[in-house]
């Protein structure tokens, strides 16, 4: 097989697990599922992915998408994932973050994928923190880590109350987080006067 072909196939094996995982369950789906989905032999699917383990991987690893670079102050993108979450809330396909439910459908036991959770959210938090140092937040290691749980918090009311309205909440909760903070969300957002370095 041509690599190009090859690489076609690999990609689309993959886009039809990233569908069927997330919106059926991994235990849920077998390979047999995916294979037949796509109209090949599980033997095709294995030559691209050695076992489902391997495809549970990749799935992850397609998911864990970094943010954006922008140019808009820090308080206004650390709002603004707030109204992402209502967006993405709103969307009929919305099925929650896939690493929780990763980890929640395998278990803990499963260190690959908690590895790979693990990372994304971390990464998520990592990425609140810098934008608070920038803002010259003093704690902005702990404040990043109760941003990061508004976030998730947010996401599991939506799926239980299906109320994209939870991400408004959480956004105004966020907002009473960095007003405490220091940080003027209601003007320009501007970094603080006297920027402090942040605690490591």
């Amino acid at each position: 097989m041509p690599s190009a072909e090859k690489s076609d196939m690999k990609t689309r094996i993959l886009e039809t697990a990233d569908r069927l995982f997330y919106l059926q369950g991994i235990r849920a789906i077998g390979v047999d599922t995916i294979a037949a989905e796509i109209g090949i032999s599980k033997r095709t699917l294995y030559n691209h992915f050695p076992s489902k383990d391997a495809l549970i991987a990749a799935y992850l690893e397609r998911r864990f998408v970094h943010a954006r670079p922008s140019d808009k102050p820090p308080a206004e993108q650390i709002l603004a994932t707030f109204d992402s979450l209502e967006r993405r809330f709103s969307a009929k396909d919305f099925r929650g973050c896939p690493f929780v439910n990763a980890v929640a459908e395998l278990g803990p036991t499963d260190r690959a994928v908690k590895k790979i959770a693990i990372a994304f959210k971390e990464s998520r938090r990592v990425w609140f923190r810098e934008r608070l140092a920038e803002l010259g937040v003093a704690e902005a290691d702990a404040l990043a880590t109760q941003l990061v749980l508004l976030v998730d918090g947010s996401i599991a009311q939506d799926l239980v109350r299906d109320d994209p309205a939870m991400a408004r909440a959480a956004k105004e909760a966020a907002k009473v987080l960095l007003r405490n903070a220091g940080v003027d969300v209601d003007g320009d957002a501007k970094p603080l006067k006297g920027k402090r370095e942040p605690r490591s």
